[in-house]
C-alpha cells in the first residue's frame, strides 16, 4: 500500500514556481495504473473496481474547486460527503487529485511499488515554490482518498473473497473449464458486489440464451455451427479485429510441458484507454477529463456486475467445448477461451455501456484513433464513433471463436440498458 512514508518521501522532490501542468499528466497516471493492473493479472471485474475507486478519488478532489460539477454524494447511496473545499488554505487541486488517484489505486493493487515509482516522476511536473500549497494539496488528496477507500471497503468485495469454491454443474450444456489451462471459474460471486447505480444486479437481466441441445437442427447447435464455420474462413481483417479486442489477462502460453502467461490488457482497461485518448483529442480540461474517466469507469463497473450476474445464472457452455464434443474434436478457437461461462459476452456488455456514456459526453460522431494495442504489437485502428468501436469489439468475439451470436447481440442490448441507466442516475457535468 502507498503509505505515508514511502509516498511522502518520493514526493518531497516534486517541490520547486507555481504551475498546473497539462492534463497529459492525468493520462499518464491512468496508463501507469493500467500497467500495474496488467502486471498483477487482475481479472476484468476486479480491474474495473480499481479504475472506479481511483477515478472517483481524483474526480471528487477536483469537484471541490469546480462547483459546477456534481459530486457523487447525494446521487449514489451511502457515498460520503467529501470535505476540504471550504478551507481557506491554498491548494493546487490537480496536484491533490493525482495524489488521491495514486494513493487510492495503490491501496487496491498488489505491486504498489510500480505506482510509487511513477508518482514522483509525474508529480514533479507540479513546480510549487510554496511548500505550504504543496503540503496542503497532499493533505487534501490523502483525505479524499481515505474517504473513497472507506466507501470501497463496504462494497462486499472482502465478503466475496471468503465464499466457498465454485461448484460446477454436471447438467448437460453447463460451462466447464476449457483448455489449455482449465482455469477455475473467475469471480462467480461478483453479482454480490455493491453497484454504483443499480437497484440490484438482476436489474438488467437479459433474455435467456437458446436452450442447449445437441440436435444439429436446434437453434443452439446452429449458433455453434456458425462459430465453427466463421472461424474456419476468417479474413486477415477479421483476424486483426479479433486480436485487437482480445483483452484476455489470463492468456496462457503452452510449449510442451512449459506453461507461462502473457500479460494482457483487460476489456475495461481498453475502454479506459479509449476514454483517455478521446478526452485528450477533445482537449478537455482537468475536471472534464476526470469526469469522462469516471463516467466510463462507472459504466464498466456496473456493466461487469450485470454481466457476471447472468453468466453464473445461465452457466452456458462455451463454443470450444461444444464444437470439440459434437462437430470437430481438433478445432481450436482463434482466441483463448476465458475462464468463465459464456452468456452474455462481457466485452459486448461493457463495450456498449462505455460507448453509450462516451457518446453522451463527447458526441455521436466522435472520430478517434485507438492506439491502445500498439504497445502489445498491434496497429492502431480508426473509428468513426464510439458506437462503431463497441460494435467491432462485440463481433470480435464471434471471430475469436469464444462466443455465440446470441451472447453478443443480447450482451449489447444489456450494455445499452446499463449505459443509459448510468446516465440517468449520475449527473457529473454542469
Amino acid at each position: 500500500m502507498l503509505g505515508k512514508m514511502g509516498l511522502g518521501t518520493c514526493l518531497a522532490q516534486a517541490q520547486s514556481a507555481a504551475s498546473t501542468p497539462s492534463t497529459e499528466l492525468m493520462h499518464r497516471a491512468e496508463k501507469n495504473l493500467t500497467r500495474t493492473i496488467v502486471h498483477d493479472i487482475f481479472s476484468p471485474p476486479i480491474a474495473s473496481r480499481i479504475y472506479l475507486y481511483a477515478n472517483a478519488a481524483a474526480y471528487e478532489t477536483l469537484v471541490l474547486e469546480h462547483k459546477k460539477y456534481h459530486s457523487l454524494h447525494g446521487q449514489v447511496p451511502h457515498f460520503p460527503k467529501i470535505s476540504g473545499g471550504e478551507s481557506a488554505a491554498p491548494v493546487n487541486y490537480p496536484l491533490a487529485a493525482l495524489y488521491a488517484f495514486f494513493r487510492t489505486g495503490g491501496q487496491l493493487v498488489f505491486s504498489e511499488h510500480l505506482l510509487t515509482d511513477s508518482v514522483a516522476v509525474i508529480l514533479r511536473e507540479f513546480k510549487e515554490s510554496d511548500s505550504l500549497v504543496y503540503q496542503n494539496s497532499l493533505r487534501l488528496g490523502q483525505a479524499v482518498s481515505d474517504s473513497i477507500l472507506k466507501w470501497a471497503s463496504r462494497d462486499n468485495y472482502l465478503l466475496t473473497r471468503r465464499q466457498r469454491r465454485y461448484s460446477y454443474s454436471k447438467a448437460p450444456g453447463k460451462w466447464i473449464p476449457t483448455p489449455p489451462g482449465f482455469i477455475d471459474a473467475v469471480e462467480p460471486y461478483w453479482s454480490q458486489i455493491r453497484s454504483v447505480t443499480f437497484d440490484s444486479a438482476q436489474q438488467f437481466k437479459p433474455l435467456p440464451p437458446p436452450a442447449f441441445s445437441p440436435d444439429q437442427a436446434s437453434e443452439f447447435m446452429q449458433q455453434a455451427r456458425e462459430v465453427y464455420d466463421v472461424t474456419r474462413a476468417l479474413s486477415d481483417e477479421q483476424r486483426l479485429i479479433a486480436n485487437f479486442w482480445d483483452c484476455n489477462p489470463f492468456y496462457l502460453n503452452t510449449q510442451g510441458h512449459l506453461n507461462f502467461a502473457t500479460k494482457k490488457l483487460s476489456p475495461g482497461g481498453h475502454w479506459i484507454s479509449i476514454a483517455g485518448q478521446a478526452a485528450a483529442s477533445a482537449k478537455l480540461d482537468w475536471t472534464a477529463t476526470s469526469a469522462t474517466y469516471l463516467i466510463t469507469a462507472v459504466a464498466l463497473f456496473d456493466g461487469f456486475i450485470s454481466c457476471w450476474d447472468e453468466k453464473y445464472r445461465s452457466q452456458l457452455i462455451r463454443p470450444e467445448t461444444v464444437i470439440n464434443s459434437y462437430l470437430d474434436e481438433t478445432w481450436r478457437p482463434l482466441l483463448q477461451t476465458p475462464p468463465f461461462p459464456e452468456y452474455t459476452s462481457g466485452h459486448s456488455v461493457i463495450s456498449t455501456a462505455a460507448a453509450v456514456v462516451l457518446t453522451e459526453y463527447l458526441g455521436e460522431q466522435f472520430r478517434f484513433v485507438d492506439k491502445t494495442e500498439m504497445e502489445y504489437g498491434l496497429p492502431a485502428r480508426t473509428f468513426s464513433s464510439f458506437r462503431a468501436a463497441c460494435d467491432e469489439a462485440a463481433i470480435s468475439r464471434l471471430y475469436g471463436g469464444i462466443h455465440y451470436r446470441a451472447a453478443i447481440e443480447q450482451g449489447q442490448v444489456q450494455g445499452e440498458r446499463v449505459g443509459q441507466w448510468v446516465l440517468s442516475r449520475l449527473r457529473l457535468r454542469p
